[in-house]
């Protein structure tokens, strides 16, 4: 399974090879922000430290990609396993 939202800003913006490089990162790095976190993956995150020059890139490009896009469209998804929100 490939998770969201790493998978289609990924593919918006050239596919795995295009961001790893501009990301400076291995391909590998890349898959792994697609995988399920159970799989070593992310869960679907693309880690904060990339998303400035990733929105940068798709500025550059003409792609339309926005800070909420890299952002689960489900908030239920959005805590890091094993973390609840304080009360």
């Amino acid at each position: 399974m490939q998770c969201e939202p790493a998978t289609s800003l990924i593919s918006r913006l050239g596919g795995l090879t295009k961001v790893a490089g501009l990301c400076g990162v291995n391909i590998s790095t890349v898959q792994r922000w697609r995988m399920e976190r159970d799989k070593g993956g992310t869960g679907g995150f693309i880690p904060h430290w990339h998303a400035r020059r990733l929105l940068e890139v798709a500025d550059e490009s003409g792609v339309t990609i926005t800070a909420s896009d890299f952002l689960p469209s489900n908030s239920a998804t959005a805590e890091p396993t094993g973390q609840g929100s304080a009360v």
